[in-house]
């Protein structure tokens, strides 16, 4: 009896100890084999190498594929991978997206923007004549022609919109900007976005890196979001994304991912390959737009039922709780 009980506890650990090593004897082939594939990746020319990346199906095999013709299927696939909640993954995959590029020791420019002295002023009609009507617009240009030829003296008031303002935003922060109404935070916004209206009197100094607007560009780094929607109306919520997306182009991401993948070769460094084939699927024309619009309305609709969820299990009963 003693015999048959030991017999029958060896096989049993017997068939523990193969079972794990066919269970981790498999992970190691498949980690093997994406190794292998990534190495094959690696070899290619810069061109090439920026078109082909791994992903993994749903089945869990690692399949090479042309991020220049992803398809449907493969950005569903993708995009399940990378977001199945909206509130943990999202911030999961922005972690992952800066932890690779920190990895190599690239650092993304960053603006500092300074603004010393900065008065905005302005003349402006008050009272009814400031409204938009058609009595008033006829007077205004009667008054126009004889202000101009020094009959008549302007009826517009001197306004001081901003006055002696100054400060910093620094990179890589949230700055909150509070004050009542109309005391002059568009204004500030815009003149920090180069987009006051040239009719208004600007003095003062503003500053992007210690460069002055006549050496930088501000536009190009920075985007003034206005406090009205402005859209097409005719458009769905995708049409308007892809739209918005197709505008911007791909701008530097290329780039940079050009000098993310030479450095990683150098060091090689295999990266996460959700990451490596979403990087470079919006650094591509036309599969940018489309990976960023389902990106964004993935975690967009994923939220709205969250919300929708909350509210009805707050006026719910306890027995449907």
């Amino acid at each position: 009896m003693e015999s048959g009980g030991s017999f029958r506890n060896g096989s049993a650990s017997i068939w523990r100890e193969s079972g794990e090593d066919m269970f981790s004897n498999s992970f190691h082939r498949e980690d093997d084999e994406e190794a292998l594939k990534w190495a094959a990746i690696q070899k290619l020319p810069t061109f090439s190498r920026m078109r082909k990346a791994l992903l993994t199906s749903s089945e869990g095999g690692v399949n090479e594929i042309d991020v220049h013709k992803l398809g449907l299927q493969e950005r569903r696939v993708l995009l399940q991978r990378l977001l199945r909640t909206a509130e943990e993954d999202n911030e999961k995959f922005l972690l992952k997206l800066r932890e690779r590029i920190d990895r190599v020791g690239i650092d993304l420019p960053a603006i500092e923007v300074r603004f010393q002295n900065l008065n905005v002023e302005a003349e402006a009609r008050v009272g009814n004549r400031a409204l938009p009507t058609f009595t008033n617009f006829m007077v205004n240009i009667v008054e126009g022609l004889l202000n101009s030829l020094c009959i008549l003296r302007s009826s517009k008031q001197h306004i001081r919109i901003l006055q002696d303002v100054s400060g910093i935003i620094k990179p890589g922060r949230m700055t909150l900007l509070l004050g009542p109404p109309s005391s002059g935070k568009t204004t500030l916004l815009l003149a920090l976005a180069a987009r006051l209206d040239p009719k208004l009197k600007v003095s003062g100094k503003v500053t992007y890196n210690g460069h002055g607007v006549d050496e930088f560009v501000p536009q190009r780094t920075a985007a003034y979001v206005n406090q009205n929607d402005l859209h097409i109306a005719e458009l769905t919520v995708r049409e308007t994304l892809a739209f918005s997306a197709r505008v911007q182009g791909v701008g530097t991401r290329y780039d940079l991912l050009a000098e993310l993948s030479r450095r990683e070769k150098q060091e090689n460094i295999m990266p996460d390959s959700d990451i490596d084939v979403y990087m470079k699927a919006v650094a591509t024309e036309g599969q940018k737009a489309n990976l960023i619009t389902d990106y964004i309305l993935r975690a967009v609709s994923y939220t709205h039922l969250d919300v929708y969820k909350r509210q009805f299990l707050s006026k719910a009963s306890p027995n449907m709780k």
